[in-house]
């Protein structure tokens, strides 16, 4: 799992606006090093009707450029719209129907036996970005390896909260800490089995 959150623990604004999370090139540098791995990324669907408006075409000339600065693609931008486009992208919805963006499944609920299968299954990892209901549903059911959150230097006082609904006390262990110039600072965290 891998989501910006602010100071306060939002991953999205309450109208679901991510233009708080400043871009920070050396986060987006560390993120695609680190995504030679991942073959998969899980959406929920408005997540993946986020990405979908954006991503397929980001490599086009006539592109607007990064979501978060319009007309400005940096080269670890380029990587992510690559990797994006070539990932298996599953997506959880009931009512999604347009599917325009390739190797995009949809399934129609979410269901833990599912999931499993596709981790034991062949390929590499998986990655799931936003998409806070089936964060929180991986989170019951115990199937996140790993979670990168990248705290943001700013609170909204209000927003989405990623793990609604996870009453369960799920110790974490620290696996990394680091900062970055810009006031972010990343934690990686695995569950403690």
């Amino acid at each position: 799992m891998f989501n910006n959150v602010t100071a306060d623990g939002y991953f999205a604004a309450t109208d679901g606006s991510l233009n708080w999370a400043i871009p920070d090139p050396e986060i987006d540098r560390a993120a695609m090093t680190g995504s030679g791995n991942f073959d998969t990324v899980l959406f929920g669907r408005r997540t993946y009707e986020m990405f979908a408006a954006f991503w397929p075409h980001a490599l086009d000339e006539a592109s607007p450029g990064s979501p978060h600065i319009p007309r400005q693609l940096t080269p670890e931008m380029r990587k992510m719209a690559v990797f994006l486009n070539d990932a298996t992208k599953i997506v959880f919805s009931k009512t999604l129907k347009d599917i325009g963006w390739k190797n995009t499944r949809v399934l129609s609920e979410f269901n833990a036996e599912d999931v499993e299968e596709l981790k034991k299954g062949p390929g590499g990892d998986m990655l799931i970005f936003g998409s806070g209901t089936i964060v929180a549903q991986l989170t019951l059911h115990k199937l996140i390896d790993e979670y990168q959150f990248i705290v943001r230097p700013i609170i909204l006082g209000a927003g989405r909260s990623m793990l609604t609904g996870v009453a369960a006390n799920l110790p974490l262990r620290l696996e990394e800490a680091k900062g970055y110039p810009s006031g972010s600072v990343m934690l990686r965290y695995t569950p403690v089995k």
